[in-house]
């Protein structure tokens, strides 16, 4: 009876002949399906994980044994030069992870522009 009562009276809401004003007030008058599944909350930060700093290490190492590479060559050839490409160099791959890689090809590129600077002009 009372199903019946509220169709009559969504019946009369609609044959209104003004837009909104016979719309009604209460939400219980409202004929409509919801659903009660709701999904689980999906968080916005991103955690940093274990694969996050292992693939920050494999970036670093590359670029540290290039540093490296060219610490060693500026003992040789061109010390200014080579050394702080390989300092330069040696301060990227510490930022990506490769911590001492970078750490010895920053120590040895600064040995070898201070050895070019101070020692090799008075050979």
């Amino acid at each position: 009876m009372a199903d019946q009562e509220r169709d009559t009276d969504v019946r009369n809401y609609r044959q209104s002949a003004y837009i909104g004003d016979s719309l009604p007030n209460d939400p219980s008058e409202y004929r409509e399906e919801t659903a009660a599944e709701i999904a689980a909350p999906v968080p916005v930060v991103r955690r940093r994980g274990y694969d996050d700093i292992r693939g920050r290490t494999d970036a670093g190492t590359g670029t540290g044994y290039v540093a490296l590479a060219l610490s060693i060559l500026s003992l040789f050839v061109l010390p200014i030069l080579f050394g702080a490409a390989g300092i330069v160099l040696g301060f990227v791959a510490r930022r990506r992870g490769a911590v001492g890689l970078g750490a010895w090809a920053i120590g040895i590129g600064a040995v070898s522009i201070i050895i070019g600077i101070f020692v090799l002009p008075f050979f």
